[in-house]
């Protein structure tokens, strides 16, 4: 039942900071814990992208590779994550983007989940839990990285 949640601004748009957390492809490039992600499957309706990917996380010698649907909706700067399948019980995660008075944007991220293994969320649920509150950080030094 690990849950986190932060709002915070920085000095890029609403829009380059949604198309940059829509590139799931390139996660293992910067995210922390993430060693690879593969989409299994891309359909668009009504300008809306929906995927379904897996995403492999690893810390040590521990592998565990994960399902999602991810709904990207770049109108209205929001991207949805539902778990399909993999070591967690649940796994809900939500991204807002919105536009600040002068420069840059607001991020609203959320994620809440639960392992469904007692021993695996023993093993891996505090660096889970610090790696998910280095996520926002994470996307923002790769906003710096891309957006100079």
């Amino acid at each position: 039942m690990p849950q986190f949640e932060t709002h915070h601004r920085v000095p890029h748009s609403a829009d380059q900071m949604f198309d940059l957390v829509a590139d799931v492809e390139r996660y293992p490039e910067f995210l922390p814990l993430c060693e690879a992600l593969s989409i299994r499957s891309c359909k668009e309706r009504d300008g809306k992208i929906l995927l379904i990917a897996d995403m492999t996380v690893g810390y040590k010698a521990i592998r565990e590779t994960f399902t999602t649907q991810v709904l990207l909706n770049k109108a209205e700067r929001f991207i949805d994550v539902k778990y399909i399948d993999g070591p967690f019980r649940y796994l809900d995660n939500r991204w807002r983007f919105e536009e600040a008075v002068g420069d840059g944007c607001t991020i609203h991220f959320f994620i809440d989940y639960e392992f469904k293994s007692r021993i695996l969320g023993a093993l891996m649920g505090s660096m889970f839990d610090r790696a998910f509150r280095m996520f926002s950080e994470a996307f923002e030094k790769r906003a710096e990285a891309v957006y100079r």
